[in-house]
C-alpha cells in the first residue's frame, strides 16, 4: 500500500472517496485564509493542504495549480455574496425597504466572511496592474448583475419620489466602500480610535451607522416628491 493511499483513507484526514465535497470545501476555506493574508504570490499550497487536513496530492487532484485554486476561491467567495444579496434584490419590497435590506445583507455577509475584503482588495490591485486572469469573469458573473439590480432599485425610487436624484454610478460604489473599507482598514483604525473595531458590539454599531448614513444621503422626506435635496 502506497504512502499516498494510506493518507487518503486515514480517518483523521479528509479526502476519502466518500468525502469529496467536504474535502473540496475544506481546501477552499483554508485557501481563502491563506490568499487573503498573503496574496497568491505569498500563499503556499503545502500550508493550505495542512490547514485543510488533506495531503497535497489531493489538493492538486481538485485544483491543477495555485492559480486555478485562487480562481475557485474567488468564485466561491463572490458567489456567496451574490446569493445573499439577490435574496433581497429578488424580493417584492418597495425601494426604501429593498435598498436598506440590500445594504444590511451585504454588510452581514462581509461581517461574517472577513476574508472577503482582503481578497477583493488584492484582486482589484491585480486587475489594476493587468495581472488578473479572473477579473473579467468576476465582473460578468457577479459584479455587473448586482450593480444592475441595485441600479434598478435606485432609479425606481427616484422615479417614485422616494430617493434623491443620485447618480447610481457614484452612489453604488460609495455604498460598497462604506462597508468594505471599514473591515479592510480595521488594523489601522484600531490604532487611531484605540479600540478593536471588529468586536460584535462595534460591528453592530457600524452596521447601524452605515444604514443611517445611506438613508440620510438617499431618502426624500415623506411627502416630498419633488426630488429636492434632503435637508
Amino acid at each position: 500500500m502506497s504512502q499516498l493511499f494510506r493518507h487518503r483513507v486515514h480517518p483523521s484526514r479528509l479526502g476519502s472517496r466518500g468525502q469529496p465535497e467536504e474535502s473540496r470545501a475544506a481546501i477552499l476555506q483554508a485557501a481563502a485564509k491563506e490568499f487573503a493574508e498573503l496574496g497568491i504570490a505569498g500563499a503556499r499550497t503545502d500550508a493550505i493542504a495542512r490547514e485543510a487536513h488533506v495531503n497535497k496530492a489531493l489538493l492538486y487532484y481538485y485544483f491543477t495549480d495555485k492559480e486555478t485554486l485562487y480562481g475557485a476561491v474567488l468564485d466561491n467567495t463572490f458567489s456567496g455574496m451574490k446569493e445573499n444579496v439577490f435574496r433581497v434584490l429578488d424580493s417584492d419590497l418597495p425601494p426604501r425597504e429593498k435598498i436598506m435590506a440590500y445594504v444590511g445583507a451585504y454588510f452581514d455577509f462581509i461581517a461574517s466572511s472577513q476574508t472577503y475584503p482582503k481578497l477583493m482588495q488584492r484582486e482589484m490591485m491585480r486587475a489594476r496592474e493587468g495581472r488578473s486572469e479572473h477579473i473579467d469573469r468576476l465582473v460578468t458573473t457577479y459584479f455587473q448583475p448586482i450593480y444592475r439590480r441595485v441600479d434598478e432599485v435606485l432609479r425606481k425610487g427616484i422615479a417614485e419620489g422616494e430617493f434623491r436624484k443620485v447618480d447610481p454610478a457614484h452612489f453604488v460604489p460609495s455604498m460598497v466602500a462604506m462597508i468594505v473599507f471599514y473591515f479592510s482598514s480595521a488594523p489601522v483604525m484600531q490604532r487611531i480610535v484605540r479600540f478593536n473595531p471588529l468586536t460584535p458590539r462595534r460591528i453592530a454599531e457600524r452596521r447601524a451607522a452605515v444604514l443611517d448614513f445611506i438613508s440620510a444621503a438617499l431618502f426624500q422626506p415623506r411627502g416630498n416628491a419633488g426630488g429636492g435635496v434632503r435637508k
